[in-house]
């Protein structure tokens, strides 16, 4: 895909359905007794890989369809699962691997689960130990902490046990909440920090007893879980792009409809309205439990601020696009206790700076982060999307705002969180 400097993105955007809701809806779906109906349901490839592995384990679901953003899945309880006729593909989704092998380690029956190059290089250990901590029976077949992973069935109930997670992920909290269900008792999570709370407050709705305080979610085994009917809000990562373009490029004003704010994941609004954005909401509601909003964003003269502590997972995938909104933004911008980014579908600190490097930004890579010397003009280069979804939809913004032509290669990648997303970008620049 070919970008140039643009006029201002100009209208009115409502983005896909949030992907980290999509994936538990599904699944959460298939744990429940009947039918779960989940509308704006996110058709990207992540998602569509989290109904492929529930459908080989015997789930009925119905949908997607082309135009019809609705599915529904008949659920056929906590141990409603039947073992898959293969292997469990997650394609190049880090939330199916993560959040069904907690699922998979109560089953009564064995299951192998792999992905992709990227999912075969992500880390698994991070699962792996907690879980196996409950006694449950998973490995990595190569042996280096990463997929394929085999699940055994242990013909009994897990060991519940309290964690303390050494990283801030919904990915392993969720896991080890999911495993707790099959336990012998409560089980709980700690983190350093609130990880996104999509997995509590979707579990709670389908009847699980599941309780949060501070850093802290504990939940109880053996709940009687029941179908439901959730909206899906539009994705703030998805959003992030429009939100950036519109922040960076003179002129600009774009009104984005129905953006979940929940506020484990609005870090990148917190953010930009620190450096100066203006960001106004509208339409504040609730769906099923998720707060939600219209933004409307205007060009804005920003400058730079301090990103680190507890903000960053409400954030950690519109790190990349706040990394090139701070290259226009006047004064420096430090971002710290980023190196979750290290492990993601690319590495995606080392991929923002050498990227932006090359695109003539005054940019110093740091251990678990980044500094960033904003207000110079950035020129168009050849950008490597290294086939992550979040560096290319990064990069086609920040070309819209550089200098000369912008060239990202392998930019089809986009179709893992947001198939529409050229699409949608166009309609602004006309």
């Amino acid at each position: 895909m070919i970008f140039q400097k643009n006029k201002p993105l100009k209208g009115e955007l409502t983005i896909p359905g949030d992907k980290s809701i999509s994936h538990r809806a599904v699944m959460f779906g298939s744990l429940a007794d009947g039918c779960t109906e989940v509308t704006n349901f996110l058709q990207g490839a992540d998602c569509l890989s989290t109904i492929s592995c529930f459908r080989a384990m015997g789930i009925q679901i119905e949908g997607p369809e082309a135009g019809h953003d609705t599915i529904r899945v008949y659920g056929k309880g906590l141990h409603g699962l039947r073992k898959p006729d293969s292997i469990l593909d997650v394609g190049n989704s880090g939330t199916t691997m993560r959040l069904m092998s907690g699922i998979l380690t109560g089953q009564s029956f064995d299951t192998t689960v792999t992905g992709d190059a990227s999912i075969q290089s992500r880390p698994m250990n991070r699962i792996i130990t907690p879980l196996s901590m409950m006694k449950a029976d998973i490995k990595s077949i190569p042996g280096n902490g990463c997929a394929p992973l085999t699940i055994s069935s242990i013909h009994k109930p897990l060991s519940a046990i309290h964690y303390d997670s050494p990283v801030a992920s919904a990915q392993v909290k969720s896991s080890i909440l999911l495993a707790g269900l099959y336990a012998d008792d409560k089980t709980s999570v700690s983190e350093p920090y609130l990880s996104r709370n999509h997995s509590e407050l979707m579990l709670q709705s389908f009847g699980a007893k599941i309780t949060s305080e501070g850093s802290t979610a504990t939940i109880e085994p053996d709940p009687n879980l029941y179908g439901q009917k959730v909206v899906v809000p539009g994705d703030i990562s998805s959003a992030a792009y429009f939100i950036a373009g519109a922040l960076m490029i003179p002129g600009s004003e774009v009104y984005i409809k129905n953006v979940g704010i929940n506020p484990t994941r609005d870090g990148m609004l917190r953010v930009c309205e620190a450096m100066g954005a203006s960001i106004e909401k509208h339409n504040i509601h609730e769906a099923s439990g998720e707060l939600c909003c219209d933004l409307l964003v205007k060009y804005s003269s920003l400058h730079g601020t301090t990103i680190e502590g507890e903000i960053i997972p409400a954030m950690i995938d519109e790190i990349p696009m706040v990394a090139v909104l701070a290259c226009f933004a006047e004064g420096t911008t430090v971002i710290k206790d980023a190196k979750e980014l290290k492990v993601k579908e690319s590495n995606r600190l080392d991929a923002m700076v050498e990227n932006l490097s090359k695109m003539g930004a005054d940019i110093i890579g740091t251990e678990d982060g980044m500094i960033i010397h904003g207000g110079k003009p950035l020129h168009g280069a050849v950008i490597d999307s290294r086939l992550d979804h979040r560096l290319a939809m990064s990069f086609a913004i920040a070309g819209l705002a550089a200098d000369g032509q912008t060239e990202i290669q392998r930019a089809e990648c986009v179709t893992i969180s947001y198939p529409k997303f050229y699409e949608d970008l166009d309609s602004l620049m006309k």
